[in-house]
């Protein structure tokens, strides 16, 4: 008996090259996955570390802004503590307290957007000063998941790495304040002509309110909702400073 012959439960591999190919490309793409993961990693925590120092040059949104820049980076110890506790007041109560996520804000923004997509309504955002300024600094504009995911993992490193004093001044100095202009200096000037050094509460309160819409909203002699919301805001100024939620940043 021939010792060549095949037992009939022996399996008769055709193309053995084809599964160390496949075998190949799986170990190649693993490793251009890990390499993509380590490469954003070591670039977005070395970015968070290096603007923990360095005032942030431009951003995608200034870049993609069709109306130019105007911006002067202004310590926060040249900016006027009413205008600190004037975004608080108006855009994130509880910033002192938590971690970069205002849990209580996120759910009911989610419900809100709920129900205004059933009737119509315009949808609205529940981010956190921190989470903004982790999309103003490092993302573009606009929703989706992914970004959404990026800002979170973003939001993270800065309070890790900045401290909450360090996100106010860089929010203050990339937010939007008007058409072509950011940051609460260039706002300042363009609409007050003097410094952020010196903004009343009137005026920070005015500022404040049109940060969400700041091409669209009025600080020079507003109107409508953005005059009462801006008079709403000037009010909390005073619960801010007597309830001490914008003491984190003066620590």
């Amino acid at each position: 008996m021939s010792e060549n012959r095949k037992n009939p439960g022996d399996k008769i591999v055709l193309f053995p090259g084809v599964r160390r190919v496949r075998r190949a490309r799986k170990l190649t793409l693993a490793r251009l996955v890990w390499w993509v993961i380590a490469i954003f990693l070591i670039w977005s925590i070395g970015s968070v570390l290096l603007f923990r120092f360095v005032p942030i040059p431009v951003t995608a949104t200034m870049l993609l802004d069709g109306n130019g820049i105007t911006k002067d980076w202004t310590p926060l110890s040249r900016i006027d503590r009413n205008m600190v506790s004037a975004v608080i007041a108006a855009e994130d109560g509880k910033f002192c307290l938590h971690d970069g996520f205002d849990r209580e804000a996120i759910e009911k923004a989610m419900e809100r957007n709920a129900r205004a997509e059933k009737n119509g309504g315009r949808i609205r955002g529940g981010s956190s000063i921190s989470q903004q300024t982790a999309k103003n600094v490092f993302l573009w504009q606009g929703g989706g998941y992914i970004r959404k995911g990026l800002e979170a993992w973003f939001t993270v490193l800065i309070e890790q790495l900045w401290g909450k004093r360090r996100i106010m001044e860089v929010y203050l100095n990339v937010a939007e304040t008007g058409i072509g202009t950011y940051g609460v200096e260039a706002g300042s000037q363009r609409y007050f002509h003097h410094s952020a050094a010196r903004l009343s509460r009137s005026e920070a309160a005015r500022m404040a309110a049109a940060l969400p819409l700041p091409k669209k909203r009025a600080v020079v002699n507003p109107t409508g909702f953005t005059r009462r919301y801006g008079n709403t805001i000037a009010a909390r100024i005073g619960v801010v400073r007597r309830d001490g939620l914008d003491s984190c940043v003066y620590e």
